[in-house]
């Protein structure tokens, strides 16, 4: 009995340790330099904000783009443009019915003012690696008219020479960033809403051709 269930268990496992083989990642110094295109169907931009000390209110974008010009050999000589839509502001607030919540925090005068202010922007300025596949990103993001200093948090979390949908150059990383509201100019209802707000980011970036 015993002898059945090993074979068993084998069979069912093998086809997942062939698929683990198939996506093996590779390794940075062997993919190609150059400019990679941020990847939208697998990139994320989540951001929480305290709640009145209550709860972290947690809404997204998800109309983004980034341009990564990418050093594989030095990959503190990368550099990185990104820019969001501050429209594609979603909540998934109830009701959207009685009230268009996502449009209110959009387009209001008081909040995000997409009509006055239709881009949020980000420009590294340099890269300075923290770990074998961490770094700190130093930028400047342009957001409601302000431009201050930003860091992120970066880890690399992998690559592939050639992903097997995409066919090309696939890298990914995931980045974190914390950032005082105020300090663009954007205090609303601080601090019964947090002025402190945390990013969270997660992206993959193709090779352009």
């Amino acid at each position: 009995m015993l002898h059945k269930i090993i074979i068993a268990t084998a069979l069912f496992i093998t086809p997942f340790v062939g698929q683990q083989q198939a996506f093996a990642l590779d390794p940075a110094s062997t993919l190609p330099a150059g400019i990679y295109k941020l990847e939208p169907t697998h990139a994320s931009l989540t951001w929480k904000v305290s709640h009145m000390g209550l709860s972290n209110y947690t809404a997204r974008f998800t109309k983004m783009d980034a341009t990564l010009n990418l050093d594989t050999q030095d990959p503190t000589k990368s550099t990185l443009v990104a820019t969001v839509d501050p429209a594609s502001v979603k909540t998934d607030y109830p009701n959207a019915a009685t009230k268009d919540f996502d449009k209110e925090l959009a387009t209001g005068e008081t909040w995000f003012n997409a009509g006055k202010f239709p881009e949020i922007k980000y420009v590294s300025t340099s890269v300075v690696k923290t770990g074998e596949n961490t770094a700190t990103i130093n930028g400047e993001l342009t957001f409601m008219g302000v431009t201050k200093p930003l860091a992120l948090a970066a880890t690399y979390n992998g690559g592939m020479k050639e992903h097997p949908f995409t066919k090309t150059a696939t890298v990914g990383f995931s980045a974190t960033a914390v950032l005082k509201r105020s300090d663009w100019g954007f205090s609303t209802y601080v601090p019964t809403i947090g002025d402190e707000v945390t990013l969270l980011i997660e992206t993959e970036f193709v090779k352009a051709n």
